[in-house]
């Protein structure tokens, strides 16, 4: 076996031999095979509602039965009041490698008809896995990042903030069951990448040689396979931290991503736009509804006021002329040509439309 390299000396070598300036970390843009989070969810029932509580639901005042019979307590279904009691789901994310003992965050959310869940407490509550096994135990105070107040109902006034029927515990459950993982198959790992893309993929391979030669290979544009040398066996943790530290220059699609829901649009650094005219003129239609009183002539021998509705409409449109926007090979360039358009940011959604039809946005359109 060889002399083992120090983490230093390898961070050296790798410096001498690439420019990581504007790089990211390998482990930054990749996950290592094996090491995933798994997901967990359970049933339970939160107590201590104050009169925010479930109806009279059934599977909540079965709930409630199902668990004062744990301790002892016998309760016909129909005599229990669930008032203060709501049924909820959990839902949490198990880490890798994590041990019995440990601590993770926990989402509980209400399933019927409670309220809020402002100043509740979750009894204590099995997760379960897709393999329907118990990993983790859940229980305590759960914090809302909202509140409900006010009586409501005639005559009352409520005033609601975000969710109140959705909170969290903080180290809610804990961890009574690990999950087996593992990195290394064979000598080699698998670098699964964030982002997809053959141009990256090919780069992490490339950095990784250049300080271990021969030992990674692109399988395609999201798994990049790395031989664990020989001075590293035993130690395959040292390794893909040494791997990890490792610094790439990522490479990304040419893509813009229009969300019409809240009007935001984001482009990547290699969009670019060929020679192309716009004309954009706003066209606003105002409807407008009003009341008139119509009533009988002085002196008249009969006829009665009466209200009349009337509506009003106003079209107004914004002449456009064409405008003839040049070649654009960067982004900051794209940028300036449509902002000196003055339109508006949905407008600008319609142009980009327009664009990608007539072949000139040389980009992904990704509409939300």
């Amino acid at each position: 076996m060889g002399a083992v390299l120090p983490m230093a000396a390898v961070l050296f070598l790798y410096s001498m031999v690439c420019d990581t300036s504007e790089a990211a970390r390998i482990k930054d843009l990749t996950t290592v095979e094996g090491g995933r989070d798994n997901q967990l969810v359970g049933y339970g029932i939160v107590v201590g509602l104050a009169g925010q509580g479930d109806s009279s639901l059934s599977y909540t005042i079965q709930s409630i039965a199902n668990s004062l019979h744990r301790f002892g307590i016998t309760v016909p279904p129909q005599a229990a009041q669930s008032k203060n009691v709501a049924a909820v789901m959990l839902t949490a994310d198990i880490p890798p490698f994590i041990r019995p003992g440990a601590r993770i965050d926990v989402t509980v959310s209400s399933i019927g008809d409670a309220a809020t869940l402002q100043g509740g407490v979750l009894l204590q509550t099995p997760l379960l896995g897709a393999d329907n096994v118990v990993y983790a135990v859940a229980q305590g105070a759960i914090s809302v990042g909202g509140f409900l107040g006010g009586a409501g109902g005639p005559g009352g006034a409520t005033v609601q903030r975000n969710h109140p029927t959705v909170g969290s515990i903080s180290g809610g459950a804990i961890v009574e069951r690990e999950i087996p993982m593992q990195l290394v198959h064979g000598g080699h790992l698998n670098l699964l990448m964030l982002n997809p893309d053959f141009t990256s993929a090919s780069r992490l391979a490339e950095v990784i040689n250049r300080v271990f030669p021969r030992s990674s290979l692109a399988l395609d544009a999201a798994t990049v396979r790395v031989r664990v040398p020989e001075d590293f066996e035993g130690r395959e943790v040292d390794f893909i931290a040494l791997v990890g530290a490792l610094e790439v220059m990522p490479d990304s699609t040419a893509r813009v991503i229009i969300n019409e829901r809240t009007g935001t649009i984001v482009a990547t650094s290699n969009v670019r736009i060929s020679t192309v005219a716009v004309s954009h003129g706003s066209l606003t239609i105002t409807i407008a509804s009003n009341l008139a009183v119509s009533q009988p002539q002085p002196l008249a021998p009969g006829g009665d006021t009466v209200v009349v509705p009337g509506t009003e409409t106003e079209v107004t449109e914004m002449m456009g002329a064409f405008k003839v926007i040049e070649d654009l090979p960067t982004i900051e360039k794209v940028t300036a040509a449509l902002n000196a358009l003055g339109v508006s940011t949905r407008e600008m959604m319609a142009i980009f439309q327009a664009m990608k039809k007539a072949g000139a946005l040389q980009a992904e359109l990704v509409i939300h």
